[in-house]
């Protein structure tokens, strides 16, 4: 069986490109006779690599000198933690609550200070972005925290929220790469490289200087620390080697199909062919309100539970994987990262229209 459209929201497709190249690597690495697998990361040969990764997505994504680049482990899930440990020195953080990730990140918040939520789409099911205009921001709050793409929901902040001087923290693991991003604009993003950016087991911390801590909250384990990090250039223990070496690929892959202008308008053709299939459909329908759509993962339905399992289970016989929806929300759900072609959204909304025809009573 050859490659299948795999519309997994992470780990998810990665560039063929990158996947070949790597595959040609993987006995000997550049005439070194190893694997990168296999190579300590101690080594000059690895140091190179780091490094070079570093550099391209510096350049790739604009990001300026004064915020250090982290290469880390224990996925976006960890940073929920390492946040508050490192940041919340007045105890209080304000969450913004667009997601089941927006939510635990503001539970794992309120381990260690108060944590206040200030807005919420809970209400419609996360089908919405709250309005960041005028938001109650606490006097006292160490920052403000959002989810900017919701992977399980289809909904993306289109324009940042208004954090009334304090540091805006996001997790972006499901956006980042896929437009521009002015960094400038954050204390803190960070990203769980298994959507847009490389294999799973890589999590990219991008943290202004400044919001590096001398001091961290009492009791917090030193691999928590983003001073550690820092100074040790991702070295400090044995990092996700190979994880990195293939986001190193990935990041020039990028740089090569034109940069980040070029990977949005990729991606806003896709997400148009598939959302215009769908505002028109008379069987299916997209969950989210039109203005806070995501590029990268868009849910729909069809009203039914018996023909969504129906479509989904047709739908991978057909050779499109992984569209089921999440387990909290149902339906199905196709993300599109950056590495998914755009004629697999051609090919995946023919066999919808079929499957339209079939199935309109």
């Amino acid at each position: 069986m050859g490659r299948i459209y795999n519309f997994s929201a992470g780990p998810a497709v990665l560039p063929e490109e990158v996947l070949k190249e790597a595959a040609e690597e993987m006995l000997d690495y550049k005439g070194s006779g190893m694997s990168v697998m296999e190579m300590s990361h101690r080594s000059k040969v690895y140091e190179e690599i780091i490094q070079e990764a570093e550099k391209d997505l510096r350049e790739l994504v604009n990001i300026p000198d004064n915020y250090k680049v982290l290469f880390l482990q224990g996925g976006a899930s960890l940073q929920f933690a390492m946040v508050p440990v490192n940041l919340m020195k007045n105890r209080v953080a304000d969450y913004i609550i667009t997601g089941q990730w927006a939510k635990k990140a503001y539970e794992e918040a309120k381990l260690y200070g108060t944590a206040n939520a200030i807005a919420s789409s809970a209400d419609k099911t996360f089908s919405y972005i709250p309005d960041c205009s005028d938001l109650p921001i606490s006097e006292n709050a160490d920052y403000v925290y959002i989810c900017e793409n919701n992977t399980i929901y289809g909904t993306k902040f289109k324009k940042l929220p208004n954090t009334k001087g304090k540091t805006l923290v996001a997790d972006v693991s499901s956006c980042f790469l896929s437009e521009p991003i002015d960094v400038t604009k954050y204390g803190l993003l960070f990203a769980g490289a298994q959507k847009n950016v490389g294999p799973a087991g890589v999590v990219i911390a991008i943290i202004r200087e400044d919001l590096i801590p001398e001091e961290t909250l009492p009791g917090t384990p030193t691999m928590m620390k983003y001073k550690i990090h820092a100074e040790n250039k991702s070295l400090y223990n044995t990092p996700p080697c190979y994880g990195i070496y293939i986001c190193g690929k990935v990041f020039k892959w990028i740089k090569n199909v034109g940069g980040l202008e070029a990977m949005k308008a990729h991606n806003e053709k896709k997400a148009k062919i598939l959302y215009d299939f769908l505002d028109n459909s008379k069987l299916f329908r997209g969950t989210v309100v039109k203005e806070d759509r995501s590029l990268m993962n868009v849910p729909f339905v069809t009203g039914s539970e018996e023909l969504d399992a129906k479509f989904v289970k047709e739908a991978k016989a057909a050779g499109f994987e992984n569209l089921k929806g999440h387990r909290t929300v149902g339906g199905m759900r196709a993300s599109i990262y950056n590495a998914m072609p755009i004629e697999g959204v051609e090919r995946l909304v023919e066999f919808m229209e079929k499957f339209e025809r079939e199935n309109l009573k």
